[in-house]
């Protein structure tokens, strides 16, 4: 695993479980934030190998829970893994790109107007307007975590796209990323990404990551920010 991929799955993991139930198994590391939520999974921080004796772990926590046990790895862990992970009974349920931005090099400042929100119950519903039907119990969940800046773009004083950022050990993740119904194709995302990559920039940051669903909208708009493709991200869940 080269330093990047690693500096990334560290960071993570290392923010997994901000403002919920956090536990770690070996290089696994486990959160619960309620139920139903796609929150609960764990991180595998690329430290070490997996073991039965950590999976065994995660999933007795998992189950105490009523969740079932999910878990998120960079590419350059799997193939270690994948026999152990294989034999347990999980199955690959998700693909996402990973994508990170080195910021000494940052795009040039949103056209568009962009506001740190203060109000995370008000972030939370129209991000959820953006996400669809469903979303707004883990929009509450994501808005209230400890360490989380929101953000929304603003287009004739009109709220456009949501989006939200995080530090962790000098890498800012860039997540929670809405466009709201009707506001698609005015610069939204684009003035989102720009605003986050220079807020992580001024508060000493010196990498910034996103994930996206392969060929989606969001990824052409990240790829156009900058953004290299660094790894994939592959969710397991336990079928057993």
């Amino acid at each position: 695993m080269n330093p990047l991929i690693r500096q990334l799955a560290q960071a993570e993991a290392a923010a997994h479980g901000r403002g919920g139930t956090r536990a770690e198994f070996g290089p696994l590391v486990a959160a619960h934030h309620g139920p139903d939520l796609p929150l609960n999974s764990a991180w595998h921080d690329g430290s070490a190998p997996l073991t039965e004796a950590d999976l065994l772990d995660f999933e007795t926590f998992s189950a105490a829970h009523s969740v079932p046990a999910t878990l998120h790895l960079l590419a350059p862990s799997v193939n270690d893994a994948l026999p152990l992970l294989t034999a347990r009974g999980y199955a690959l349920t998700y693909v996402l790109h990973a994508y990170t931005h080195d910021l000494r090099d940052l795009p040039p400042s949103p056209t568009l107007d962009v506001r740190r929100s203060d109000d995370p119950d008000g972030w939370a519903a129209l991000s959820a307007r953006g996400f669809g039907p469903g979303s707004e119990a883990v929009m509450r969940v994501v808005a209230h975590l400890p360490g989380t800046q929101l953000y929304q773009a603003e287009v004739d004083g009109h709220v456009a796209g949501t989006a939200a950022l995080s530090l962790t050990e000098g890498v800012a993740a860039l997540f929670g990323t809405s466009t709201l119904p009707g506001r698609r194709g005015v610069g939204a995302q684009t003035a989102l990404l720009a605003a986050r990559l220079h807020a992580a920039h001024a508060q000493g940051a010196a990498l910034a990551s996103v994930f996206a669903t392969p060929g989606s909208d969001s990824e052409r708009n990240i790829r156009r920010a900058g953004f290299g493709l660094t790894t994939l991200r592959l969710t397991f869940t336990c079928n057993s």
